[in-house]
């Protein structure tokens, strides 16, 4: 397993993969319409930001995306392939992520998370900070957590 820079040209690949994770919780045919553009990676971002892909054996098991400027970064994206799910890879990919982080220089990350991964980001040692507008659903807020690089 290797975790690697993403490729512009893997923008629909990755966009696919996230709206298969996204689509796990249960959520249906109308709301991933409502989250489609949302969880779309465009080639420019895959250029501009700091997306890294988790492959093993040319199998694509994961992805994130991180930006920011300044002291704060911006965790955009961490999905998993739903059939390598509960298998650690997202914990692997959220390390990384602080890792990478960590060299930009950013003292936190702050995360707009589907409120079903909240676990996930405590359980990494997130912490929890209110709730944000949802930018693909009006009236839907989502939880914000904000993780503290250590230094």
């Amino acid at each position: 397993m290797k975790i690697r820079c993403a490729l512009p040209d893997e923008s629909e690949q990755l966009s696919s993969l996230a709206l298969r994770s996204k689509k796990t919780w249960g959520y249906d045919d109308t709301f991933m319409e409502q989250c489609c553009r949302e969880l779309t990676l465009s080639t420019d971002y895959i250029a501009s930001s700091q997306v890294y892909v988790m492959e093993e054996k040319g199998e694509v098991l994961g992805f994130y995306g991180l930006s920011g400027k300044g002291l704060e970064g911006s965790l955009d994206f961490l999905f998993i392939e739903p059939s390598q799910m509960n298998c650690g890879y997202g914990k692997k990919l959220w390390l990384h992520a602080v890792k990478k982080a960590a060299e930009l220089n950013f003292q936190y990350i702050l995360i707009d998370s589907d409120p079903n991964a909240k676990g996930f980001y405590l359980a990494m040692g997130a912490k929890f900070k209110g709730e944000v507008s949802s930018k693909s659903i009006p009236g839907r807020f989502l939880p914000l957590f904000c993780f503290t690089i250590g230094r």
